[in-house]
């Protein structure tokens, strides 16, 4: 099996991107997340939260990253992901993290919601040693996903998830026998596709 790619080939890669940029002054509804990275024997791990059981949570439960919605007080949407990523798990990447860069800025429109969001995700890796996380009330588990096992197929999955009053198959990614899939997945294939 091969080698996953470290740290300094993922920086090089995403530093040879050319990301969708979305503007986001046409959003009233702006939000960031951060796929963090750590490097683990001869493997590259992402960082993924298990939301927590919250009645009218459409994403009540997921996996996904962490972050959240924009803030007056956010210098900009790179300043909202570090701060949610605190607030959601008391990881403070302004000490523990190095920005990568960012992947595609999306255009989406959750279901059961009528207005477009803006997502933007920010990608870091992790500068020493996993500080002890705290989790806030939104979230009830971090895992983390082996890299390799996404890139050569071994995770890919595909499972019949509940939507909009029924049931529907989606593909995704099966980290620690949960599925992350929707938004999330379609982040992590965009990132995939960056390595090549």
């Amino acid at each position: 099996m091969a080698r996953t790619p470290d740290l300094g080939y993922i920086e090089r890669r995403i530093g040879q991107s050319a990301p969708v940029v979305i503007d986001p002054a046409g959003f009233r509804r702006r939000a960031a997340v951060a796929a963090i990275l750590r490097r683990r024997d001869d493997d590259t791990d992402v960082l993924f939260i298990k939301r927590s059981q919250r009645p009218g949570d459409i994403f009540s439960a997921q996996m996904a990253f962490p972050g959240g919605h924009w803030e007056q007080g956010d210098e900009d949407l790179c300043a909202t992901a570090i701060r949610e990523t605190h607030e959601e798990i008391g990881l403070d990447l302004s000490r523990h993290g190095r920005l990568l860069g960012h992947l595609d800025f999306m255009d989406v429109t959750p279901v059961g919601r009528h207005e477009p969001m803006l997502i933007a995700p920010y990608l870091f890796a992790l500068q020493g040693e996993l500080p002890a996380l705290r989790f806030s009330h939104e979230v009830a588990a971090v895992h983390w996903g082996s890299i390799r096992s996404m890139l050569d197929g071994q995770a890919q999955i595909h499972r019949e998830m509940p939507v909009a009053g029924g049931r529907a198959s989606y593909p995704g990614f099966e980290v620690d026998g949960e599925i992350v899939w929707g938004f999330t997945y379609q982040m992590v294939r965009g990132f995939l596709r960056i390595l090549g």
